[in-house]
This record gives structure tokens, sequence and C-alpha cells, in this order.
């Protein structure tokens, strides 16, 4: 009797540490994708990838991943994408694990300017398999060739995206028209991504699909809507909260600012808004503590939802080419004024940060349901304290009024932008899943 408890008790305490270990790999794994996102957006950072071009290389970077973790007939879904990958035989002692991470970073090192610095991490992936998941050099060999393969299938999709005809187009000049946009101060920078309409969706059917509303028309005349929405940034910048402060600073995600001191100007490391939202995705898949496929499949989903919601974004501001708070605030009202934040280098109508976040948000929710509670911790490493949040359409909701808080957009661009971005989210994650 007390032999076949000792062996009944051998036996769930062998169960229960194969379950705890199961748990603990789990948890290891999309600690790792996680990580290995943010050494993209270091490479990023590194580059000053604008905001647009930062949510192509996510996407693509995380498609390598996705396909890599779909190999040999895995549990992840058909994106319904334009592209089809060639099947290619998985190794025959494959690791999801391993071919998800490398091809991602390999897709990020190919597509990238500085892709370079992503070899260093590349290495240190090889030896951590081989250190603490006793892969064999052989099995390592066979995997990166896979992995490799892969990538290479996912970059020359990406370079059929017209990205690099971006080139060829004449130079944006600004209208000599009242109320159109024109470069600001204090360092005048030139237009960015006037013709990222151009650039192929993965889903959209058309940069045009979800045009919002018309901007409200520029007027000087001091009853006009126009005017009422320019003296409410005016008025709010001269009278914001220490809250209102934080939030403006916490969603800035400007990768073109400039700090002076004297007659140096310094440029500040920021993440994209598309990095900001990718940092969040991360924190809710730990927190959830899903699988690393279903982590992939989330990471991608947001990556692909980014670089569509940007695409629409971009075609409407171009078109609408509205004068940003700055510019007409200085002619109409006060030329002294300035903003808390300064002014990206790009028309204001509609609100980028709004468009892209109501679109994630979406996503995210599908994922993990509304009401889902989590720190937001993305910015500590830019030197700003973390955020709760009750959803991520609070958190969307916070990032869109941001931007009239920091003084960079009229109100209607948020409001628009918020209702563009949910159109954009609700149809990628109708293609993407069916709709159900």
């Amino acid at each position: 009797m007390k032999r076949r408890r000792y062996l009944f008790l051998l036996g769930l305490l062998l169960t229960t540490m194969a379950v705890a270990q199961k748990s603990d790999l789990r948890r290891e794994d999309v600690q790792l994708l996680t990580d290995h996102v943010f050494n993209l957006s270091e490479v990023m950072l590194h580059d000053v990838a604008n905001p647009p071009a930062a949510s192509r290389f996510y996407a693509y970077a995380l498609l390598g991943a996705y396909e890599a973790s779909a190999m040999d007939h895995g549990t992840l879904p058909d994106l319904h994408l334009r592209w089809k990958m060639s099947t290619a035989a998985a190794p025959e002692k494959g690791n999801r694990a391993f071919c998800s991470l490398y091809s991602m970073l390999e897709v990020g090192r190919q597509l990238m300017p500085s892709g370079h610095l992503l070899e260093e991490k590349q290495k240190k992936l090889i030896q951590y398999f081989k250190t603490k998941r006793k892969l064999s050099n052989t099995q390592v060999a066979s995997l990166v060739a896979y992995s490799e393969g892969i990538a290479a299938q996912v970059v020359a999709f990406a370079r059929a995206d017209h990205y690099n005809q971006l080139s060829t187009y004449s130079r944006y000049k600004p209208k000599k028209e009242e109320g159109h946009w024109f470069p600001t101060p204090p360092e005048y920078m030139a237009a960015v991504e006037p013709q990222w309409k151009t650039i192929v969706p993965f889903f959209l059917d058309s940069a045009m699909q979800f045009a919002p509303a018309q901007p409200t028309p520029y007027s000087k005349d001091t009853a006009s809507s126009f005017y009422h929405q320019m003296k409410e940034v005016y008025v709010t910048g001269l009278h914001l909260t220490a809250e209102q402060r934080a939030i403006a600073s916490f969603w800035d995600c400007n990768p073109f600012a400039v700090s002076y001191s004297g007659h140096m100007a310094i440029g500040l490391k920021k993440i994209s808004p598309g990095g900001h939202w990718m940092g969040i995705t991360g924190i809710a898949c730990r927190q959830a503590g899903i699988s690393l496929d279903s982590a992939i499949l989330i990471h991608t989903a947001v990556a692909l939802t980014l670089h569509d919601a940007f695409i629409s974004c971009w075609q409407e501001k171009y078109k609408s080419d509205r004068i940003r708070p700055e510019a007409a605030i200085n002619k109409l009202i006060d030329p002294a004024w300035r903003p808390l934040l300064q002014t990206p280098p790009f028309p204001e109508y509609t609100s980028g940060h709004s468009v892209v976040s109501a679109a994630v948000a979406v996503v995210l929710t599908r994922f993990f349901g509304d009401g889902f509670e989590y720190t937001d911790t993305s910015e500590i490493f830019f030197g700003l304290p973390e955020r709760k949040f009750s959803s991520f359409q609070q958190a969307a909701n916070e990032a869109a009024i941001s931007r009239l808080y920091g003084g960079i957009h009229f109100r209607d661009a948020c409001e628009q932008g918020m209702m563009q971005g949910r159109s954009v989210g609700e149809f990628v994650c109708g293609r993407m899943f069916g709709g159900k």
C-alpha cells in the first residue's frame, strides 16, 4: 500500500513538474518574442525610422515569424493575404520557437537600413538554443537554412510593395494657398512620405477605402468652426494640467523630436506610435500567459493592421493637406505660441495616433476582450512612468486626445481619425478571420 501511494505521489509530482516546466517554457518563449520585437524597435530608433516606414518593417518582420511558426502544419490560421508562400519541407526535427524568431530577425536584417545590427541578436539566439534548449550544431544549421528560406520569400514579397519607388517621385512642394501645411520651426523638416499612399496594403482594397469626412475648412473668421477649434488648442495649451501634460508626453512617440541647448541641436530617441502599440501587444501577451503561436498571431495581426492604418491615414494627410495648429495659431492669434510637443513634419488631418490607436484597439480587443486591464510600461525605457488602463479602447482614446493636449492636432483630426481607425481595424479583422 505504501509503495503504491509512493508511486502515485511520485507520478503526481513528476506530472506537476512537467506542467510547470511547460508553463515556464511558454512564458520564456513569449518573452523571447517580445524581446526580439524590441530589438527591431532599437534598430528603428537607430535609423530614425518614420512612423509609416516603421509600421512596414514591423509588418514584414512579424510576417516572417508567422510563416515560420505555421511550419509543419502548425495551429495558426490562414491570414488570407493576397500572397501565398511556396511550401517547403520543414526540418525533420523542427523547432517553431527558433524558426519564428530567427526568421523575424532575418527579415528585419534584410529590410531595415541598419539591419546588420540584428546579426549579433541572431548569434545570441543560436547560442541560447544550443545551450538552453540543447539543439545540436546540425539541428541549428538545418533550422537556420529553413528560416532563411522563409525570410527570403517574405523579403521578396516586401520588395514588390512599391516601397523602393518612393524615391523616384518628385519632391513635395508646400502649396502657397493659406490653410495648407508647411514646414514648422524649429527644424523646418521636409514633408515625410508624401507618396506613402502608393504602398501596397495587406488587406485594404485601396488607400482611399476608408476616407474620413472632410476636415473643417480653414477660416480666419472668428465665428467659424475652424477658428473655434484653433482657439481650443491655443487655450488648452496655455492652461494644461499636470495630468494632461503627462498624457501628452506619454503618447508623444515622435522619432523626429529635437532638443536645443544654445546653438546645439540634440536628437531625442523616441519610439514610433506603431512601436508603442507593439510594446502594448507584448505586455498583453505576457500578462495573459498565452502560447508562443498565439502571441505571434496577435503580434502579426497588430503589425499588419498598423501597416494598413498608416496607408489609410497618410492618403488623407496629403489629400487634405491641412495646416498644423502651431502655424495657424502663430499666424492668426499669437506669433509667440508654441505647443507642448514638437510639431511633426507632415500635414495635420487626420491624426496618425488616433487612426492607428483606434485600429489596433479593435484588434487587441478582439483577442483579449473588452475590459482587459494592463499597465503600459513600454515608455519606461524612454524615461517616462508607466500608465494603467482598463481597456485598449481607453488607451486609444487617451492617445487620440493627447494630440490636442500636445498642441499638434485639432479636435476633428482626433475624432475623425478614431472613426477612420476603427473602420480599418474592423475591416482587417473581417479579412483575417472571416468576420467571426
